[in-house]
């Protein structure tokens, strides 16, 4: 018997009815971020800083705390709060800049996603407030002063919340019909004393007229005659519609345009005298005429404010919906409460159908948070590179340089859409590659949507003509690795097993298009034809000893053992999804040969280079993988870093179904003669008897004899193993670092198992030594598919050194529990991911100890969180971990 949420779903993706219309979409932040930036120079975040945020309309989207919107972000409903000691009101979360913060960006708030359905029938949030005035000063003053050796300085190291003075700020959104929202706020004075709180509920309109010129007529939001006590705000527009927000016990309504502060920010006469930033100055200010007497607008308040004593808590209950007041018939909130407890009940019934009762409670609360962050941090993005590179018609046009600027050659990268963000504050934009991995922990959940986002990118009006994927909002350039077909490969096989049916109209879909993204990486990153790729940055930021998307300071060609290996991967994956839909299409055998040859010529290069003495990137004295550079004279230079770069490899691997070889007869035959007549190309890579038939079916860049050397390195405690997972850097650089010396310059990669202690990048991520949970995910993939063709009777030391023999299966689900027990409590009660000085609250306090954030990266001896504190889009892979650790 379905769920009534997994019926919900089932509706959804039928189109009959639209329950992800309105959602968790509205960003935590706009300002300061590319698509705002219309400086000569292209500074994001001096152009738009946080102080402007208050006062200036944003034009590709909006901000704001626990915010909802519809999918095409007409109409926005969010949070603002009000201590009566703040400069000016809470209406989004405030962090730190690249240049401001030691390691980079950083939110500098503690909020938390502590549940939500896929359709949004019923979301949870929890904002933790001050009660004494919020730091911004002294959070910027330590953030520039400290170095990037030391530790960042959080909200907690301030004091702000000594004695419990703070207000827990809890939201709650269940929905009683597709457009009909029953909100929930409930506050809590966690402090010993008596302290007031304003709350004001907000609705305003995304402003769209001040670009271009307007369809239609301008939206606008009135008060409507009360209902019973009942302050009611109505709102229209052209496209939308209308919609009315239901506000109880006769608050005051507060009017403003959402328009810009001109004459705050430039010095010039305002439009409107009723702006942006009018309702925080009537209520911070005292200035009475700020907001509209006339009480109309694009954004409105209702202000209620309380007077909360010590351990006391107050609840409001507002309706946002298309009934008018007439049909309500004077009883705006007479299902409400019956609603929410519905919604409640109804999220529990469908998760118990996604998380496995034999997990412990601890371990249940952490998947469901994982879930509710990963479905949270959906955001509506638009993004219109052409207009935004040539300017709206009704604004000044952009400086000349920005034509020659960032992202100059996608113009035709046009987005409107809701897409899975890595995080709504620190990463406010998409990026393929994390994308790419949220799509797996979603498609537990909600595979229709998985594969949305995944088709999304593949999309004329992203892709580019030439095949490349769009990297980031920062650098669209930028090459991801291209883990898009894995990802599809990888949310096909989960529905099918979930459902019994395999969707092989959406995998041809992916498959048409992956085939030209596909040709780009051939035609692009292997410019000599060699099968060693030149990938550039890769995400990795800081892994290599140079800015690997900049020009080598040696002169030369950067050979990556980590582009290479992504291709053999990515031809894996495309080898496995062309043998899929063969069965229902034998045309797709051809191109399945195509691949399988490919991935054999990339598998020779990367280890073998046939007729080419030491010209692979495999080192056989070490028994790793290196890159290396390959100057114009001929020479070759190993760069001996023992890094992710040479684990990589590893995922490069497939295990032959028996049924692809006996099923398919043509791609049987092109493969056995591929390999009787170019034997030197398959030494073992697979199996074959005296007649040159494939007896065995495992494809994969380590052979036998590579694969134990480089599981020695990786499961050695001292070199990549640590106790949360495998270190994007080996612990022996610790004692003994990379250096490198270039025309009086050195070079040199150290341990680093924190945060960046070096500007690559911009610092605030780092690869040189944390534990990363998307390319773990995939080391734990990779060692399982290596046991299902070794088997049991395959085994290795693990921890090396420990005399402790583990089959390939037992080491992947070591590495498993290794990076589970991050978030979850040990004998002490702590989770490690909070072992950072000055957060014990997390362990001890028990209105903090069960909240869960799921961090960029790890420390990679502690298990520390590090980074975003709020991305939990690829570290949202736990929640599969822990799914697989209690199925069985």
């Amino acid at each position: 018997m379905p769920t009534a949420e997994e019926l919900r779903l089932a509706e959804s993706a039928a189109r009959t009815k639209h329950w992800k219309r309105w959602g968790p979409y509205v960003s935590e932040r706009a300002w300061g971020t590319v698509r705002e930036d219309y400086s000569p120079h292209g500074d994001a975040w001096k152009y738009f800083p946080y102080e402007h945020s208050r006062s200036k309309a944003y034009r590709w989207g909006e901000d704001g705390l626990a915010g909802i919107c519809d999918r095409r972000q007409i109409l926005c409903f969010a949070l603002a709060l009000w201590n009566e000691r703040d400069p000016h009101l809470k209406e989004r979360l405030f962090g730190l800049t690249g240049p401001q913060g030691n390691h980079g960006e950083d939110v500098k708030e503690y909020y938390f996603y502590l549940d939500s359905t896929p359709t949004h029938s019923y979301m949870k949030w929890l904002y933790k407030y001050p009660q004494a005035r919020f730091p911004y000063e002294e959070l910027l003053h330590f953030g520039r002063a400290r170095s990037r050796r030391e530790p960042e300085y959080e909200l907690l190291d301030t004091g702000v919340f000594a004695e419990q003075r703070y207000f827990d700020v809890f939201v709650e959104y269940a929905k009683a019909d597709v457009d009909d929202i029953v909100i929930r706020i409930t506050v809590v004075n966690r402090g010993p004393e008596r302290a007031p709180i304003h709350i004001l509920p907000t609705l305003w309109f995304r402003n769209t007229w001040s670009w271009q010129p307007m369809s239609g007529e301008k939206p606008y939001i009135r008060q409507a005659p009360d209902l019973n006590r009942t302050r009611v705000l109505a709102c229209d527009h052209p496209t939308l519609g209308n919609r009315w927000l239901y506000c109880p016990d006769a608050p005051e309504l507060l009017f403003t345009e959402n328009e810009t502060n001109l004459e705050r920010l430039y010095g010039v006469p305002n439009r409107t005298p009723y702006v942006k930033d009018g309702i925080n100055e009537y209520l911070v200010n005292g200035r009475t005429y700020a907001v509209n007497p006339a009480r109309t607008g694009t954004k409105a308040a209702a202000h209620y404010h309380f007077e909360l004593e010590g351990g006391a808590a107050t609840t409001l209950w507002l309706r946002l919906c298309n009934y008018d007041p007439d049909t309500l018939r004077g009883e705006p909130f007479g299902p409400a409460a019956r609603v929410m407890a519905e919604r409640q009940v109804e999220a529990d019934e469908f998760y118990a159908t996604r998380i496995p009762e034999t997990l412990s409670a601890d371990a249940r609360n952490v998947m469901r948070q994982a879930f509710a962050g990963l479905l949270w941090t959906k955001q509506f993005y638009a993004y219109e590179v052409d207009r935004w590179l040539t300017g709206d018609p009704l604004q000044p046009p952009p400086p000349p340089s920005r034509l020659r600027g960032r992202n100059r050659n996608w113009k035709h990268l046009h987005c409107e859409d809701v897409i899975s963000m890595p995080d709504k504050w620190e990463y406010p934009w998409f990026a393929a590659w994390d994308l790419a991995f949220h799509c797996v922990p979603l498609a537990l959940i909600d595979s229709d949507f998985a594969k949305q986002q995944l088709i999304l990118m593949l999309r004329e009006w992203y892709m580019h003509p030439n095949g490349q994927l769009p990297a980031y909002e920062w650098t669209f350039d930028d090459v991801n690795p291209p883990v898009h077909a894995w990802a599809a490969w990888r949310v096909y096989k989960i529905e099918k097993k979930r459902t019994g049916q395999g969707d092989t109209a959406f995998l041809e879909r992916v498959f048409h298009k992956l085939l030209l993204n596909f040709t780009w990486w051939i035609n692009r990153k292997d410019a000599d034809g060699s099968n060693i790729f030149e990938g550039g940055f890769l995400g990795l930021d800081n892994i290599g000893v140079f800015d690997r998307s900049a020009k080598l300071p040696t002169g030369g060609t950067l050979q990556q053992s980590d582009a290479t290996s992504w291709m053999g991967m990515y031809c894996l994956n495309m080898l496995a999804m062309a043998l899929e839909l063969a069965r229902y299409d034998r045309v797709y055998e051809d191109v399945a040969s195509k691949f399988y040859e490919h991935f054999l010529y990339i598998a020779d290069a990367l280890s073998h280079r046939v007729g080419v003495e030491g010209d692979a990137l495999w080192d056989e004295q070490d028994g790793f993988y290196y890159d290396a550079i390959a100057f114009p004279d001929g020479r070759r230079l190993q760069l001996r870093v023992r890094s992710m770069v040479g684990l990589i490899p590893l995922f490069a691997v497939q295990m032959m179904e028996s049924w692809w070889l006996e099923q398919l007869p043509g791609f049987r035959r092109r493969m056995d003669w591929f390999v009787r007549n170019r034997p030197e190309l398959v030494n073992s890579i697979v199996s074959v008897d005296e007649q040159g038939n494939v007896v065995q079916q495992l494809l994969s860049l380590p052979n036998t004899a590579q694969l134990r050397r480089v599981l020695r390195i990786m499961l050695d405690e001292n070199e990549f193993l640590s106790p949360y997972g495998i270190r994007s850097l080996s612990r022996y650089h610790r004692d003994h670092p990379y250096v490198l010396h270039v025309n009086g310059q050195e070079y040199r990669v150290d341990y680093d198992p924190a945060e960046s202690s070096i500007p690559m990048f911009g610092g605030n991520s780092n690869w040189r030594g944390p534990v990363w949970f998307p390319l773990n995910f995939l080391i734990i993939e990779s060692l399982q598919k290596f046991h299902h063709f070794y088997g049991d009777s395959f085994k290795v030391e693990c921890p090396t050194g420990s005399g402790k023999l583990m089959t390939l299966w037992e080491v992947a689900t070591e590495l498993s529990r290794r990076l589970s027990r991050i978030f979850l409590r040990d004998a002490d009660g702590k989770r490690p991911v909070y072992r950072h000085p000055g957060m014990e609250c997390f362990d001890t306090d028990p209105h903090w100890r069960d909240l869960v954030l799921f961090y960029e990266y790890f420390h990679g001896d502690t298990g520390a969180g590090l980074g975003a504190s709020h991305q939990t889009g690829w570290t949202a892979l736990v929640a599969k971990l822990l799914a697989q650790s209690g199925e069985g």
